[in-house]
């Protein structure tokens, strides 16, 4: 029985992956050290369709590694959906998801099962400090403000990429078939018993990180659009508030028309007002478009990821 599965999704990682797998395999072991030659643990790393080397170093060192499987997909997919991709192939009864980049450290993964262990269906690491850009902290704080109101999370819970889940959680999760995946999303939806731990953060050892701002703000849709009518609600408010003002402003505009005989002249106050009600409209439209585009997309069978290859996987693994 696979005790512990930890999956990975890996971009632009060749030259940091040998390290990664040693200091993987140092924690893991030291784990699980009475194994006696049996397969306690697995580790699923994700080829994210990297452009650089990544799935060939994934293959060289897989050879002599049993318990390191690698998946390759065709095309780029994002974190979430890789990392969605390789919780399919976890056969744990716990499972840790981190990054590839070193600044969660694998020395650390004995204390989110501990937690795990303890009781607990979710634990995420909260990082004493982060070794982010000023703007990524910024807008995480941000992100982590709008999901306390949309997803219904715990106000002190930060949504660390660095977590873990029990085993029932994640079978909840992989049977989310949309396109647009937000694994947050998915965890809050399916438990309530959610611990955190605090650790540290560490620097990044190789490259740069794969998200862009653009990325970022991608991945936030996904959050406010694929687990909340709460968008909609907003816009529906907007539109609901700047109608009554519209009319209470011409029921005034009427009365000073029959008490003073006068009409206010003012060209530039009536432009201002048209452009932001021409603005909120547009909002309103873009929200129920955005909707409406991720409906097509899932009734279109767009798929998660396509796996193109996979490295010490055997038939039938994945679910």
């Amino acid at each position: 029985m696979i005790e512990t599965s930890v999956v990975i999704p890996a971009y632009r990682s060749a030259k940091i992956l040998p390290l990664l797998a040693q200091r993987l395999q140092e924690a893991l072991d030291g784990m699980y050290p009475d194994a006696g030659g049996e397969q306690r643990y697995q580790v699923i790393l994700v080829n994210d369709c990297s452009p650089d080397d990544t799935w060939a170093c994934l293959e060289e060192l897989s050879r002599d590694r049993p318990w390191l499987q690698g998946v390759n997909l065709r095309k780029n997919a994002g974190q979430h959906n890789a990392l969605l991709t390789g919780l399919r192939y976890a056969r744990g009864r716990y499972i840790i998801m981190m990054d590839d980049d070193l600044q969660h450290d694998p020395a650390d993964i004995p204390k989110i099962v501990a937690s795990l262990k303890a009781g607990n269906d979710v634990c995420y690491a909260r990082f004493k400090s982060k070794r982010h850009a000023l703007w990524k902290r910024l807008g995480s704080r941000f992100n982590s403000m709008i999901a306390d109101r949309l997803l219904r999370k715990p106000k002190d819970l930060y949504l660390s990429p660095f977590k873990g889940v029990v085993r029932g959680v994640r079978d909840q999760m992989v049977r989310f078939v949309g396109p647009h995946v937000y694994l947050d999303g998915l965890i809050l939806a399916s438990t309530n018993h959610v611990a955190m731990i605090e650790l540290d953060h560490h620097e990044r050892l190789d490259g740069q990180s794969g998200y862009s701002l653009t990325k970022s703000i991608s991945l936030w849709l996904k959050m406010a659009t694929s687990f909340s009518i709460e968008p909609l609600r907003i816009a529906s408010l907007l539109g609901i508030f700047f109608s009554g003002f519209g009319f209470l402003a011409a029921v005034a505009l009427i009365v000073q028309r029959f008490t003073l005989n006068a009409m206010p002249v003012g060209w530039s106050s009536l432009i201002v007002s048209v452009l932001i009600l021409g603005g909120i409209q547009l909002l309103a439209l873009g929200i129920i478009g955005e909707y409406v585009g991720r409906v097509l997309l899932h009734v279109n069978g767009t798929p998660q990821a396509v796996v193109g290859s996979t490295i010490n996987v055997e038939a039938g693994e994945r679910d």
